[in-house]
């Protein structure tokens, strides 16, 4: 098998094409990155206090817009999961065809699975939205709602298993075809943080540690290195060639 250089590489065809995708997914990471964590941390983080229903309830009653715009977001952000996994499985398949598959179904089962946990939030938002004044101070109505917004936060962190699969099947897939090496390790190291914390969730009482607050940077640099490949074309878009280069993917890195 002949394999082409990227000079070669860049008279292909398809190597538009290859470049939108490429931008697609890496804007897709970029937004949804940006959403979530306007609806985490803007949102979720300020509007819910631990083991203090009342406070939970009467924050989020004085903020059911704000409340409802980070349910939005997150629906948003599933979506767009749901693209990128599109995205990587087009882009990743010349590497190892059913290795790609799996990485990019096993996203698609994650924002299924969140997306599904998002119901819990929107409850809770009924719940408050139905309520009258003095209904808002009742104990049951209370618990309900930080019943609701407690199992929106157990079943997002147990699904965050999946993801964390996705993302050391990703780095997997990058370390084989041409991404900068450190990145590939970067990315497996973010999907092992979630692998820690689902499974810290699950098997250990109170668990309280947020590993993946520590190994995200690979999920950042990621977005970065495929809006570079977008931006800069053919020369580092390696996937048009159809096979893994690092000769040719030297500029890239």
């Amino acid at each position: 098998m002949t394999i082409r250089s990227s000079t070669d590489a860049s008279r292909l065809p398809g190597d538009r094409s290859q470049r939108r995708v490429v931008l697609a997914t890496a804007s897709s990471l970029l937004v949804l990155a940006l959403l979530a964590s306007f609806a985490q941390f803007g949102v979720l983080k300020t509007l819910i206090v631990p083991a203090d229903a009342a406070a939970t309830t009467n924050n989020i009653s004085g903020s059911v817009g704000l409340f409802q715009a980070a349910i939005v977001a997150f629906l948003i952000v599933a979506i767009l999961d749901v693209v990128v996994a599109w995205g990587f499985s087009v882009l990743l398949r010349p590497v190892n065809e059913r290795l790609a598959l799996l990485v990019g179904s096993l996203r698609v089962v994650y924002a299924a699975f969140f997306a599904f946990a998002l119901l819990n939030l929107f409850d809770a938002a009924q719940l408050v939205q139905g309520a009258t004044g003095t209904a808002l101070q009742s104990g049951p109505l209370q618990a309900q709602v930080a019943g609701s917004v407690a199992s929106f936060d157990t079943g997002w962190h147990l699904t965050l298993g999946i993801f964390g699969l996705h993302l050391v099947g990703l780095g997997a897939l990058l370390f084989m075809f041409a991404a900068p090496r450190l990145l590939a390790a970067l990315v497996v190291l973010a999907g092992v943080g979630y692998l820690v914390d689902s499974l810290g969730k699950i098997l250990i009482a109170d668990y309280g540690l947020t590993i993946s607050t520590f190994t995200f940077v690979g999920e950042a640099w990621l977005i970065v290195w495929l809006f570079r490949i977008a931006i800069k074309g053919s020369r580092s878009a390696v996937w048009v060639a159809g096979v893994p280069d690092r000769a040719s993917a030297a500029v890239a890195s």
